[in-house]
């Protein structure tokens, strides 16, 4: 089976209704977090939703379509990346608006994903300053702006900074909400911040904030509860990569740490549990193709089960719905939905080059291919963005 061809999904479990929050939604098809890289810099680490973000998320609203913005930074310095769009200033603020308006012009909903990047960030996106992290452990390579990650290690974050980006992350909630959002998604996956006091093989703290998986886990439940107390549980999601490696991460027990920090997410009081559990699947890397990494997961062993499963069962019986993200499309997505193994589905590059990616799922219509080399840097920045075609095609 090709893009090309493929049957009309509209009768499947695909565009069955579902609730998240206080979201209802009318099918099953997200649009995944992508970095995109196209906000408009108005100063030194501060850049603003422009024109094309408007049209860009616009264009992929749905009526009852959930829709997870690409990730956002907190306050200042807190990214990795150019053109990488805030929420800590009121021209942000006022640019995400234009980009919510849009969407539930078109009955969709929204939600921000909000992040720091810790070690990820280099110097020269720090004003100068080293990146912070739970750690003083470099990530291995070089980072975007071509200077090593071990010229720089990052500086250990003391527990007056660590609570000081607690309230960074609940702000950015509260600016989310005024900004118009449905909610927010906690990015506490892909070697990120919160992520590296996760990983064993980063976090090696001796204080409250390191050493078990329950001090390692106190961080990012700080964050959950800090934001849910801010914004209200129903607009709180939170991002987990139980089997990423990306940015240097390799924990020695993947599957006992993530499921204990399921089971804190499972148990927590109704005003802190989570709307929903946003994970992405073991095949996915950035690096390996999908027989590699799960390989590279199980050791070469055949009889090892590396899934999202475990998890998934944790959190059902707390009642919090899961979505899944990574490598899916018209042919694997309903499988994962009708065998129970997810609630959502995450789509990230079909949904970059189909605009209209929930109809053409629906009846059948073929779908245009994504161009990777347009994913991010791009001249003029509307090429791969803004400029894929919406389908004028009848349904299959």
């Amino acid at each position: 089976m090709t893009a090309s061809s493929f049957a009309p999904l509209k009768d499947t479990k695909l565009f069955a209704p579902v609730k998240i929050g206080n979201c209802e939604l009318q099918h099953r098809i997200v649009q995944a977090p992508c970095t995109r890289m196209r906000g408009v810099k108005e100063s030194d680490g501060v850049n603003v939703p422009g024109d094309l973000m408007v049209d860009y998320y616009g264009l992929r609203a749905t009526k009852g379509g959930l829709q997870i913005t690409e990730a956002t930074d907190i306050s200042h310095y807190a990214s990795g990346y150019p053109g990488i769009p805030g929420i800590f200033t009121s021209s942000q603020i006022s640019g995400w608006k234009r980009v919510t308006d849009a969407v539930h012009d078109k009955g969709g909903y929204i939600f921000l994903q909000i992040w720091h990047t810790g070690r990820a960030s280099p110097p020269s996106f720090r004003g100068g300053k080293p990146p912070i992290s739970s750690s003083n452990h470099p990530m291995d390579g070089d980072w975007l702006d071509g200077t090593s990650c071990a010229s720089s290690p990052p500086t250990p974050m003391d527990v007056e900074e660590i609570q000081a980006i607690v309230q960074d992350f609940a702000e950015a909630a509260k600016n989310a909400v005024k900004a118009g959002f449905d909610g927010v998604e906690i990015h506490c996956a892909n070697g990120y911040l919160l992520e590296q006091f996760l990983h064993d093989n980063i976090n090696d703290r001796t204080d409250e904030y390191g050493g078990s998986v329950q001090n390692r886990c106190k961080f990012p439940l700080d964050v959950l509860k800090a934001v849910c107390d801010t914004v209200g549980p129903e607009r709180v999601g939170i991002r987990l990569s139980p089997w990423n490696y990306f940015q240097s991460t390799k924990d020695s027990n993947r599957l006992d740490h993530w499921s204990y920090l399921c089971e804190q997410l499972a148990t927590l009081p109704a005003g802190q549990k989570p709307a929903y559990v946003h994970m992405v699947e073991p095949r996915f890397d950035e690096v390996l193709d999908e027989e590699q990494k799960i390989e590279s997961l199980s050791h070469g062993d055949k009889t090892t089960s590396i899934s999202l499963l475990p998890f998934r069962k944790i959190l059902q019986k707390g009642g919090i719905p899961f979505i899944s993200a990574g490598c899916f499309n018209w042919e694997n997505a309903v499988p994962k939905l009708e065998s129970g193994a997810t609630d959502l589905v995450c789509f990230g590059r079909w949904f970059i080059a189909n605009p209209d990616l929930p109809k053409r799922l629906a009846d059948g219509i073929p779908l245009t291919n994504y161009d990777r080399s347009t994913f991010y840097f791009t001249d003029p920045p509307e090429k791969g963005y803004t400029d894929y075609p919406i389908s004028t095609a009848e349904a299959a």
